[in-house]
């Protein structure tokens, strides 16, 4: 599976953002996009990766880490094999690199994501 992450840049704390993420490809097992499990994780400098944001399948009961409820939405588009995630209201701390990661099987939470993108920079200005 290959992963090409886009949307990232420079914006004023308050602004907004969208990240996509496009999936081509087969895991080695050779499931599609539909059957993935889609995850946005991000790495700010001296930072561990966490998970952001994930969805199954399905697309259904997503997640969110505590810091961006309200804030940011994942959105899957199975006919475009592509994950989107909208940022509204974001802040200095929401800077980092963020990667988008593909895993088998329907567990969101875990770091356990076998494919992962190149990343893309956000960064907000106070």
């Amino acid at each position: 599976v290959q992963l090409q992450a886009s949307g990232g840049g420079l914006v004023q704390a308050g602004g907004s953002l969208r990240l996509s993420c496009a999936a081509s490809g087969r895991t080695t097992s050779g499931r599609t996009f539909d059957s993935f499990t889609m995850g946005w994780f991000r790495q700010a400098p001296g930072k561990e990766r966490d998970l952001v944001a994930g969805v199954s399948w399905s697309g259904g009961n997503p997640y969110y880490a505590d810091s961006v409820k309200g804030r940011f939405t994942i959105s899957r588009d199975n006919a475009k094999n592509s994950v989107y995630l909208q940022m509204n209201n974001l802040k200095p701390e929401d800077t980092a690199v963020y990667y988008c990661a593909v895993r088998e099987g329907s567990v969101v939470v875990t770091p356990s994501y076998g494919y992962w993108g190149q990343g893309t920079q956000v960064t907000v200005s106070s």
